[in-house]
């Protein structure tokens, strides 16, 4: 009789087991390709309609104290858009001499020779794409489709996850701006600049969330989501820098306290001095309805919220200079 209990309990057991299955793989295909944890990919609210993203209310321009004190010019840098499918998982910024020290994979415009191996020294040695010279480098994440395996170098092989197709840049548009309410000054040679925070998915905070994702069609829209566009608009991502320099390091622990965020009237912290502010703005051809996701450390899964963009000036003094005088004298400029 006891064998029979047995054999009878150990039938109950697998066929609850296999109504858990059941019930689990029935849940992870209903989700489709925003699986979140499941897959360890992004979560189905990482994603918006961007027409349920309220349009921006306008923001009054800040007031100089000295009316002639602000810098209103901008300065594009005319870089391409990658053409070269310059790619790599090392990052520079965060972990210099570290091969692959990124865990994935960034897309980089300017000096065509960086990698975590670079130096000052080769870098300002080095060949760039930006049309007037300028052998800074300037770089992201990629942006992936979810829905297309990768079989090109840096999709298949990326690390951690990060695999699929990579959704090539349509438009690169690198931009320096000025500071509504004080002028400028240089850069120093070789300066450091990280945006953005690649742990805010487990640090839970968006004290460091700084990229903002749009479409095209809507330019009054904009989210730390990843937005579904209509048919025809392109994806688009701004990821802005820090500008307000300590005046002395072009680098610091952590990678953000020699450069912080100026408020919201435009004032830099105090002991701070404002240099050009970068701003980065990118635009993807993506098919409506085809879900798209950055690089991201596993943890992160894959969140909107994690994308980031690292700099290192290596204009050369009159390059900078070119730039300094732009914005202060209020011109529209382009090299």
């Amino acid at each position: 009789m006891w064998k029979e209990r047995r054999l009878l309990a150990l039938v109950i057991c697998l066929v609850l087991a296999g109504g858990l299955t059941a019930a689990v793989v029935g849940a992870s295909r209903s989700a489709g390709p925003h699986a979140g944890a499941t897959a360890g990919g992004p979560a189905a609210s990482d994603y918006v309609d961007i027409r349920d993203v309220p349009p921006a209310s306008p923001v009054a321009p800040a007031t100089p104290a000295d009316p002639g004190g602000g810098s209103p010019g901008s300065m594009v840098v005319d870089c391409g858009r990658n053409e070269r499918m310059h790619y790599n998982e090392d990052n520079l910024v965060v972990s210099p001499g570290l091969r692959s020290g990124a865990h994935h994979t960034h897309s980089y415009v300017g000096n065509l020779s960086t990698d975590a191996m670079s130096t000052d020294d080769s870098l300002a040695a080095a060949a760039t794409s930006c049309a007037g010279g300028d052998r800074s480098t300037y770089y992201w994440p990629v942006l992936r489709r979810l829905d297309r395996p990768g079989t090109r170098p840096h999709e298949r092989s990326a690390g951690h996850g990060n695999t699929g197709e990579i959704v090539p840049e349509t438009t690169v548009r690198v931009e320096f701006r000025g500071n509504p309410v004080s002028k400028v000054v240089a850069m120093p040679p070789f300066l450091r600049a990280m945006t953005g925070d690649a742990v805010a998915r487990t640090a839970r905070s968006d004290a460091h969330v700084r990229a903002r994702w749009g479409c095209s069609g809507s330019p009054d829209r904009s989210t730390t989501r990843y937005p579904r566009c209509p048919d025809g608009d392109r994806v688009t991502r701004t990821l802005t820098f820090p500008s307000c320099w300590n005046g002395l390091d072009t680098a610091s622990a952590g990678h953000r306290s020699h450069l912080l965020f100026p408020g919201g009237n435009g004032v830099c912290p105090s002991d701070t001095f404002p240099v050009p502010e970068l701003r980065v703005s990118l635009a993807y051809a993506v098919p409506a309805g085809v879900p798209v996701a950055i690089d991201s450390f596993p943890e992160q899964r894959h969140s909107p919220r994690t994308d980031h963009a690292m700099f290192v000036n290596a204009m050369t003094g009159p390059q900078m200079t070119a730039v300094v005088d732009c914005l202060n004298e209020g011109r529209s400029c382009r090299t």
